[in-house]
């Protein structure tokens, strides 16, 4: 896992067991490690596909004005906790340092380290998501294309047999393609979700030069929940879904109560082999 580091943050605040400490405010200061993925940020350069380090900043900070803890330890806990609850923290490390501790020796500070994850606290979860992704590839080393993506998409839930398709539409003399389809359980909304499908294409090295041309990964992203998207940067459902025989066919398997009835007799027929589940293909 990334990390995000916010250091040196300082406040004014009330903790101690001392009764002075329960008078006046004494300044301590918070370190803080954030593990977050930060694959998908560093190649859309979105802020939204990483945690805001000026949100976590001033939520820890208010926590902090705010307390009135007797223990450094239950503040650096509930600083953890504010932490966890922001989009995309996973773990946090927090270090709370009292930079003037309330004893009669030459001490210039004292701190607590804690580390605490997601999991283990009372920190509610991303809601879960599911998108249903169309694979495709007819360049290169179709099958390990497929695979890297299945890999990349993140919790792949279900997934159909691989089939061999003719290709529809684009330039002549293409090769023929491998499709398959996925379904992921992702906590993305369907803007990032689209955002990591693009990304996983480009480390694929996908070149978009003609359209509908040949390509070594094309992921469409077909449904999303059961949401309605109109955007210039996504349309779901995928409005040619029920258009392809190469679409319909493994998404049959994996999610047939998205198919029409009786699409089968409703396309042109058109080249579909099955050649098996994708772990069995070498």
């Amino acid at each position: 896992m990334d990390r995000i580091a916010i250091n040196g943050l300082r406040v004014m605040t009330l903790v101690g067991v001392l009764p002075h400490e329960r008078e006046a405010a004494q300044p301590l200061q918070v370190d803080l490690s954030l593990e977050v993925d930060l694959a998908d940020a560093g190649f859309s350069d979105e802020l939204a596909d990483t945690a805001h380090y000026g949100l976590v900043a001033e939520r820890v900070a208010a926590v902090m004005r705010e307390s009135k803890d007797l223990l450094l330890e239950r503040l650096a806990h509930r600083i953890a906790e504010e932490a966890l609850l922001v989009d995309r923290v996973e773990a946090v490390d927090v270090t709370l340092t009292k930079l003037r501790p309330p004893i009669p020796e030459d001490l210039q500070s004292c701190a607590v380290s804690i580390r605490r994850e997601r999991r283990q606290l009372n920190v509610p979860t991303r809601q879960p998501h599911l998108a249903v992704v169309a694979l495709g590839s007819n360049l290169g080393d179709r099958v390990g294309y497929l695979r890297f993506a299945v890999e990349q998409l993140g919790s792949v839930i279900r997934q159909s047999t691989v089939y061999e398709t003719e290709p529809v539409g684009g330039p002549d003399a293409q090769g023929a393609y491998l499709n398959m389809v996925v379904e992921v359980e992702t906590p993305l909304d369907p803007f990032a979700f689209i955002r990591r499908c693009q990304r996983i294409e480009a480390l694929a090295g996908r070149q978009r030069l003609v359209h509908w041309g040949p390509r070594t990964l094309d992921l469409d992203l077909l449904f999303y929940d059961n949401a309605e998207i109109s955007t210039e940067e996504l349309t779901v459902p995928h409005p040619r879904t029920y258009q392809r025989r190469f679409v319909l066919h493994p998404l049959s398997e994996v999610a047939p109560h998205r198919c029409p009835d009786s699409w089968d007799d409703l396309l042109p027929k058109g080249g579909v082999w099955s050649i098996g589940p994708l772990h069995e293909i070498n």
